[in-house]
């Protein structure tokens, strides 16, 4: 979704000024971004710590976990089977 548009000057060591407002909604307290070019672009991507924790359980494994023995047992089973 595009919120607005603006011309920006590149100067002569190939810089822009990227938007105070966006800077400090976007980029809080991380001052990084991820650049991707692409033919005729390039996309300016805030660098966002992601907190992967919240998907631990989201995901059915199958097996309880509790018993290790029996999850491991089962996985490399699985595994050599795919081979």
């Amino acid at each position: 979704m595009i919120h607005g548009v603006e011309v920006k000057k590149v100067d002569e060591q190939g810089r822009i000024v990227l938007p105070a407002d966006w800077r400090q909604k976007e980029l809080g307290e991380s001052r990084e971004v991820i650049v991707i070019k692409g033919e005729g672009v390039l996309k300016i991507i805030p660098k966002k710590r992601v907190d992967l924790t919240r998907f631990f359980d989201s995901i059915d494994l199958g097996v309880n976990v509790g018993d290790w023995d029996g999850f491991e047992g089962r996985f490399y089973r699985d595994e050599v089977s795919r081979r």
